[in-house]
């Protein structure tokens, strides 16, 4: 495993596959069983049956250039898989060159996803869709952001130990029916780990039973002090994908894309003098408010100027940066105000929890039969409290992580890498 792999996808290399005229059909069907190469415009999908696999062999058998009794084909390779390729095609008398990468075309993306939590965290990034070869991989840090923003709306010290079950019980894979979910068992457990620590400051425990005293705040007894934290948790994610950003537009496209980019030095620069304006105005601090203004006007400059710019300037271009500039202050203001939902979904929980609790000891009075009934209601409130919260907080946490992060991460969709693969039975011309 090496640096590029950790911050970024696997690094790809350009390839020649050769061979001798009439050893292609071997080589690729040795191509195909190793599963590392993804030829240029390759037939994607699940075969149909052995028909079909034998005419895209003959198809790509007449596709390789041939000059003087050697053919060759081109196509993508993880770097790491070059050496275990070159030593399973040397057997059969063939070869991989490396080629340089064609300008002005990326490589297509595989991410790393053999470490658990990469893994774990692996769709959150899939779902929105495929990374830019050029960009940073996001998965984990992604994935932390989503536990914690998911536990702070989710705080319940006894729903999270719920969650922390069913962690235990997927990575154990004992049960079948959700023996596909197992990978996923680290994120489950991060969700549960991080709903118990806020239920923990929140002093609830399947509601506020009084089982758990109050640590930090109760959700529903201080309400603005919740809002200003969850504010605070966005101000510092948001700071985080805006610095993300900035690489990005850097390693898509150059310092000029990054200095000018609404998502990459200036809307960052914008972002932390605002940040500082605000820090300043409340401790009262006039050198961090200076600092800020300071920042804020390069962030505006730099916006300014690379939309007049790619407007062609003039008349047009100024009206162009002004509404740009309009924008990406909206835009700023609106991406934070979006976390305000941190609180409140988390007071919602709450609420609920105290609902649930109030009827338990309503029930629990109401006769003979009050403590089994308390126990029912307990039950049953609990059970629909936490699917209902589960559902909404992880809803939430999602759309915060797509609308509000990665929508400053990337600008673009990379291309998947996609392996070359066909089944052949009875394969004539193979070396196996």
């Amino acid at each position: 495993m090496n640096l590029q792999d950790d911050l970024g996808p696997v690094r790809m290399r350009r390839v020649a596959l050769i061979a001798p005229s009439d050893a292609v059909r071997a080589m690729l069907i040795e191509i195909s069983a190793a599963g590392v190469v993804q030829l240029d415009d390759p037939a994607t999908g699940t075969p149909a049956g052995a028909g079909a696999d034998t005419a895209e062999l003959d198809t790509r058998d007449a596709d390789a250039v041939r000059r003087r009794g050697v053919a060759a084909l081109a196509g993508w390779c993880p770097e790491p898989e070059l050496a275990g390729l070159t030593t399973r095609l040397t057997a059969l008398g063939a070869g991989v060159v490396p080629l340089p990468t064609p300008p002005g075309i990326d490589p297509p993306t595989l991410l790393t996803v053999q470490r658990p939590l990469r893994k774990a965290f692996a769709p959150l990034v899939g779902v929105y869709g495929v990374l830019p070869y050029r960009d940073l991989d996001p998965t984990v840090p992604a994935g932390i952001a989503y536990v914690v923003m998911f536990g702070m709306m989710f705080g319940d010290a006894g729903h999270g130990l719920l969650l922390l079950a069913a962690a235990a019980v997927l990575a154990s894979g004992r049960v079948r029916r959700v023996v596909r979910a197992r990978p996923l068992w680290p994120f489950v457990a991060g969700a549960g780990l991080t709903a118990t620590l806020f239920g923990l400051l929140y002093g609830e425990f399947f509601g506020p039973t009084g089982v758990l005293p109050v640590v930090w705040l109760s959700p529903l007894e201080a309400p603005l002090p919740l809002l200003g934290a969850g504010v605070a948790v966005g101000a510092a994610l948001l700071a985080l994908a805006h610095a993300g950003g900035a690489v990005n537009r850097w390693r898509e496209g150059g310092l000029r894309l990054a200095l000018y980019s609404a998502t990459g030095i200036a809307g960052a620069a914008l972002f932390l003098g605002l940040a500082l304006v605000t820090a300043g105005a409340l401790g009262r601090s006039t050198v961090l408010t200076g600092a800020g203004i300071g920042v804020a006007v390069v962030g505006v400059i730099l916006s300014v100027a690379g939309t007049f710019t790619e407007s062609g300037g003039g008349a047009v271009g100024a009206a162009a940066a002004g509404i740009g500039v309009f924008d990406l202050l909206v835009r700023l203001g609106s991406n934070l105000v979006s976390f305000a939902r941190l609180a409140a979904f988390g007071m919602t929980h709450a609420a609920l929890g105290w609902v649930v609790w109030s009827g338990t000891v309503a029930a629990a009075w109401s006769g003979r039969a009050g403590p089994v009934l308390a126990v029912v209601v307990f039950v049953l409130g609990n059970a629909a409290a936490f699917a209902l919260e589960a559902l909404v907080a992880g809803v939430q946490a999602l759309r915060l992580e797509f609308y509000e992060l990665f929508s400053h991460l990337f600008t673009g969709a990379g291309k998947p890498f996609v392996p070359w693969r066909i089944r052949i039975e009875n394969p004539e011309g193979s070396s196996c």
